[in-house]
């Protein structure tokens, strides 16, 4: 007699694009003043239409994490990202980190993008990233806060120890950081490699490293963890004609600029290898389980 097989389902992990330009990022806040973004050449939306291509190729659907500033300077965009299927979800204003404000001028942020990006995109934004995953245990405030304006999930903690970012002792996986909330933290992607937490979840460290470093931890966290991935990047990042900021310091440089030329390329790959959907979707699913763990 036959057997029936089933078939199997591969993990649904997180695509997520930071949408800022090329000039908002951490790399270079203290190089060049807010007060000039609006004398600087726009570059973001001609890259976020790439990308929609990208993502149409491979059948990819991805939650767009947007600056306010952004969205309010690209009312277009912001439906176009929409009208694709995609979620339109919260970066804040203006990439203020976190720990940088106290709790009321968070709260006047993340309501003030809100606004926009549900006025411009006609959608309802449910989801928040800290700029710079800057949401760690100097600011309990801020998940208290993202209750209290009714966001469901935040993707804004990087459990891992680095010089620019992270909160080493946050879980690797979703978790309710409030105990009366159904508030769900979903932390970017890290794998483990000789008994230590590894950043693997985006950004320049899928610039840098080869791409089988990538293709490996996202393996590992689907069939050994058996859990999603939560990937991530920005618009910049596909983009080598952006202008050079002469003045920044030499490693911010090189962090910013090194493999800007094969980022299209890797992407390409990434979204053609693996599933990919909504970071809403994927709070939902992780916000069901962790409450199953906890119970």
């Amino acid at each position: 007699m036959a057997v029936l097989t089933v078939p199997h389902r591969p993990i649904v992990n997180g695509l997520s694009v930071d949408v800022e330009d090329w000039f908002q990022v951490g790399a270079f806040e203290n190089t060049i003043a807010r007060d000039t973004w609006d004398r600087l050449p726009l570059r973001v939306s001609d890259n976020v239409l790439r990308i929609l291509d990208l993502f149409a190729e491979a059948d990819a659907k991805a939650t767009f994490f947007t600056l306010g500033w952004v969205a309010q300077r690209n009312p277009l965009l912001m439906r176009r990202i929409a009208d694709a299927g995609h979620e339109i979800a919260s970066h804040g204003w203006d990439h203020a980190r976190v720990h940088t404000l106290d709790r009321a001028s968070f709260a006047a942020d993340i309501a003030k993008a809100r606004e926009v990006l549900q006025d411009v995109s006609g959608a309802a934004v449910t989801g928040y990233r800290a700029p710079s995953f800057s949401i760690d245990q100097r600011t309990p405030w801020a998940y208290l806060e993202l209750a209290e304006q009714g966001y469901a999930y935040s993707s804004s903690v990087a459990p891992v120890a680095h010089d620019h970012y992270g909160w080493r002792e946050a879980p690797r996986f979703a978790f309710h950081p409030l105990p009366h909330s159904p508030l769900v933290e979903i932390p970017v992607t890290t794998a483990m490699l000789g008994g230590r937490r590894v950043a693997a979840g985006g950004g320049g460290f899928f610039r840098v490293l080869p791409y089988a470093f990538s293709r490996w931890a996202i393996r590992q966290v689907n069939r050994v963890e058996q859990r999603p991935a939560v990937f991530y990047f920005h618009p910049w990042e596909i983009d080598p004609q952006q202008p050079r900021v002469a003045g920044a310091p030499m490693r911010s440089r090189l962090r910013h600029y090194t493999g800007l030329d094969q980022m299209a390329d890797k992407l390409r790959a990434l979204v053609g290898e693996f599933a990919w959907g909504r970071m809403d979707v994927i709070a939902h699913r992780e916000a069901a389980r962790a409450s199953s763990l906890a119970a």
